[in-house]
């Protein structure tokens, strides 16, 4: 099988440039994402019957289940820092592996602290791939392809989503929990095992070529203003999104929805599987922060379409929802790349450790405004954060689509025209 490592060669490509080859290598990239997220957001379609398994309040379920997002912003941060010389290829289908340990214990556990901690486990795994993944496509592709690529990892990242969801809603509802997580296990080692066949060893992060940082260290890279604007885009997009789609669930069993049901509901997601390699277009014609900006628009729409009671009207908003919130997400990592430049790893790192920060802030905080004030008052908390991450694109306008810091980059001045 041909590896990813051969479509990042420095000089122009030839045949592996081709729209043909793109679509391979994008569609490998995709099937990774989908096989290393698949577990994270899963437990969320079966939140209800995990509460009644664990007879705990909603809030403390939701922040059990979302754990992993504490696992998943220590794993980012500590590969940020300490991951410039792993191999990537060998970080990421061990974690993988490993992966698949807690994924079978949670079949075996119903003490909800033993679920919790199992969850952070997962997150820990999830994230070590996830960075290492998101660092070798930044360092191994083009820089007119890497926001390509990048949106195709996000793209298998909705695709996880949605038939994670539906996977977890029906084995649940037909073989019972247990079942659940150990056909999970099961994923998780494809995983490992695609990585393992499809990607190339290599022997540590590579620097970039053209440029390097001064420090070589993650306070270098958090330094950076227009950093400081993207992990907080990161922060809140996430917020959002577990906040919505973890409390989202109880509001479909008041509206009458059944547990299998619940699991199809996440067809809202279908949508964005198209939308969100759009990504790349969108950040050559409007820029990054006009693109979150009217991404994120999209996403309060729909966050608005959730105070209704009327079924059709509350799906179309989550999947107006989904198409806001991830193609924000692929603008906003594309741009952690760019930004950064030199240690991509570190800022990686940074950007998954806010963005999963994030995730746990919304699982906590959404819950208790539900518990104690209602669905309405949630949805209006959820729209404000959306408001603040729109407000905090506005830095990226200074950063014209295809440019590094103000500079133009190494492979448009080899190709003889600017970058589009």
């Amino acid at each position: 099988m041909m590896n990813l490592d051969q479509a990042s060669l420095p000089t122009p490509l030839s045949v592996l440039s081709t729209p043909a080859a793109d679509r391979w290598h994008f569609g490998v990239i995709a099937l990774i994402a989908f096989l290393t997220l698949v577990d994270l957001f899963a437990a969320q379609a079966i939140l209800p019957s995990l509460q009644r398994e664990f007879e705990v309040s909603r809030a403390t379920m939701g922040f059990a289940v979302n754990a992993s997002t504490f696992g998943m912003a220590a794993a980012g941060l500590a590969v940020g820092i300490f991951g410039r010389n792993l191999d990537r290829r060998n970080g990421i289908w061990i974690s993988l592996a490993l992966l698949a340990v807690p994924t079978v214990l949670l079949s075996t556990t119903r003490d909800i602290a033993i679920f919790a901690a199992l969850r952070v486990a997962q997150g820990l795994c999830m994230a070590t791939a996830f960075t290492l993944t998101m660092a070798y496509l930044a360092e191994h592709f083009p820089a007119e392809r890497a926001t390509g690529a990048l949106a195709a990892y996000v793209t298998g990242n909705v695709a996880s989503n949605l038939f994670g969801r539906i996977l977890s809603a029906a084995v649940a509802d037909l073989g019972g929990l247990s079942i659940n997580f150990q056909i999970f296990a099961l994923l998780n080692l494809a995983g490992a095992a695609l990585v393992w066949t499809t990607l190339s060893r290599t022997k540590r992060m590579m620097p970039d070529r053209r440029r390097r940082s001064r420090s070589g260290n993650l306070l270098s890279v958090l330094g950076n203003r227009r950093l400081h604007s993207v992990l907080a885009i990161g922060f809140l997009i996430l917020f959002v999104f577990i906040g919505t789609y973890t409390y989202v669930n109880f509001r479909l069993v008041e509206l009458g929805l059944s547990p299998m049901q619940l699991g199809l509901v996440y067809f809202v997601f279908l949508p964005s599987l198209f939308t969100t390699p759009l990504g790349g277009l969108i950040s050559r014609r409007l820029g990054a922060a006009a693109g979150i900006v009217l991404t994120l628009l999209l996403a309060v729409l729909g966050l608005v379409a959730l105070i209704s009671s009327n079924l059709i009207v509350v799906l179309g908003g989550l999947a107006l929802v989904a198409v806001g919130t991830f193609l924000a997400q692929a603008l906003a990592t594309s741009q952690v790349s760019r930004i950064a430049d030199a240690e991509k790893a570190a800022a990686s790192g940074a950007y998954l450790a806010s963005y999963y920060t994030g995730g746990l802030f919304g699982s906590l905080v959404v819950g208790k405004i539900y518990d104690l004030f209602g669905w309405n008052t949630s949805v209006l908390v959820l729209v404000a954060m959306l408001v603040f991450a729109m407000l905090s694109a506005v830095p990226l306008r200074a950063m014209r689509p295809g440019y590094r810091n103000g500079q133009q980059t190494a492979l448009s001045n080899r190709s003889g025209r600017p970058h589009p």
